[in-house]
Order: structure tokens, then C-alpha cells, then sequence
């Protein structure tokens, strides 16, 4: 599905450049496997001579192919786009777990499960650390450590914290306001909300984002939000940006 965005002023994408970002994919492999279809179809009717594919974080957790969704995108991605690929909180808790399991509970009860029974860790291991097992934390850390291709830990460690161009921002959950973009906290580029979300003004540029999910995009003046909360509800999004046009593609 399709749908055209109206021009915003003073928001554009360099000539011969078009974008498609894509919102937070939460271990769907499916809906993944269906927006980049919708993408490779959308740019065909097109004429740029550089396509970027911007990928908004949380690839992993809650749905239940989380390492199908690295191993894709690791993998080989539609000829004649160039990727960029941000760091989601989600990731930030996969990481700080394989660094430090003993902190890992909160991953592991907001989707962290899925994502390391994905990778094939034992179940009853998983559900010790769940409820709260130290020692299953730590099991359940070995196992993933084992578990883990070489080539998707080098995903995870090199995912970037925002990208910019043109007249857009790009980060997963938002940007802190009063403080310029090329001086954001890493922490508040994958976990800001509300003073993000609720703020009128403008933020240097306009913010594409994930992280909060709605039931449509969000197209605001100052910021567009494309979580769409896919794995549940099957609705994967991702914004196309080309000049000053801009329109939406969704599962």
C-alpha cells in the first residue's frame, strides 16, 4: 500500500538522491521479506541515481525470527540500494546482556526471550533467566555467546546512532530539543519520548524516527514517526523521501 505525503517546506533530500526508511521490524522476517518487495517495486518508477535504505533499529526481540531478520539483512538486500543501519534500544539491551548478563533481565522480559530462543538457546534456560535466575541469566548469556554468527555480532556492534541528510534527521527513537544534532546523547538517539514527542519547535531538521508506536504514521511538521507497531499488528512501515516529496509504503 501507497500512500502520497504532501511537501513540507525546508525538508529535502539532495537531488538524484531518494530514501526509504524502514521502522522497527521486532523479529518479523515476514514483514520484512514484504516491505522490501513493496521497496524494490516503488523504486522502479523512479529515476535517482542513489537509493539508501535506512533501517530505524530494533530489528530483534517480541517477534519470533529475530536472527531470520539479521541473517536477511546481513545477507544480501535488494540490488542497487545502499543500506544504513541504526542502533534500536532493543539492540542496546542485546549488547549490554552479551557484555554484562547479570543486567540483562530487562532485555530478556521486553522481547529478549524471543529473540534468544530465535537463536536456538535452550527454552528452560530462557525461561530461569526470566524469571529472574542469576545463574540463568548467565547460562542463558554463555549459550547465546555460542550460539551467535561472528557476522551478526559485527551487525550489532557497528549499528550507527543517527544519519543525516539533506533536510532529514534520521535516529530510532528521537532527538532531545535545545541541544544541536550533531551533539545528541547516544542514549537519548535510542530512548527519548516524551519531550521529543510533545515538542512544537524545530529541531534543526526534520526527525524520521521509530521507537513509540502508533496506529498510521506520524506526519508531523517537525518529525515523521513510522513505528507502527509490526509485530503485532502486521503493519510494517516505511516513509519514501525524494526533493521535497515524501510518501509512505506499508505491509
Amino acid at each position: 500500500m501507497s500512500v502520497e505525503a504532501s511537501r513540507r517546506q525546508g525538508a529535502n533530500v539532495p537531488d538524484g538522491k531518494r530514501i526509504y526508511a524502514v521502522g522497527d521490524i521486532h523479529g518479523r522476517l515476514d514483514l520484512l521479506e514484504h516491505i522490501l518487495r513493496l521497496i524494490q517495486s516503488d523504486s522502479e518508477g523512479g529515476c535517482a541515481a542513489e537509493k539508501l535504505l535506512v533501517f530505524l533499529g530494533d530489528y530483534v526481540d517480541r517477534g519470533p525470527y529475530s536472527m531470520g531478520v539479521v541473517s536477511r539483512l546481513t545477507g544480501g538486500l535488494p540490488a542497487g540500494f545502499t543500506p544504513v543501519f541504526l542502533k534500536g534500544n532493543h539492540e542496546d539491551m542485546l549488547l549490554a546482556f552479551l557484555d554484562e548478563p547479570g543486567t540483562g533481565l530487562n532485555w530478556i522480559r521486553n522481547g529478549g526471550n524471543a529473540a534468544l530462543l530465535s537463536y536456538g538457546a535452550p527454552p528452560d534456560t530462557i525461561e530461569d533467566a526470566f524469571f529472574g535466575s542469576l545463574a540463568g541469566l548467565f547460562e542463558a548469556n554463555a549459550a547465546f555467546r555460542e550460539l551467535l554468527p561472528d557476522d551478526h555480532l559485527l551487525f550489532y556492534r557497528n549499528l550507527k546512532p543517527s544519519f543525516r541528510i539533506g533536510g532529514y534527521f534520521f535516529a530510532h527513537a528521537g532527538v532531545r530539543p535545545g541541544i544541536a544534532l550533531d551533539r545528541q546523547a547516544g542514549h537519548d538517539l535510542i530512548w527519548i519520548r516524551d519531550e521529543f514527542l510533545h515538542y512544537p519547535g524545530d529541531f534543526g531538521a526534520v526527525v524520521v524516527h521509530g521507537h513509540t508506536p502508533a496506529h498510521a504514521p506520524e506526519d508531523r511538521h517537525n518529525r515523521i514517526g513510522i513505528d507502527t507497531l509490526a509485530f503485532r499488528t502486521g503493519r510494517l512501515t516505511a516513509v519514501v523521501l525524494e526533493g521535497s516529496r515524501r510518501w509512505f509504503l506499508s505491509t
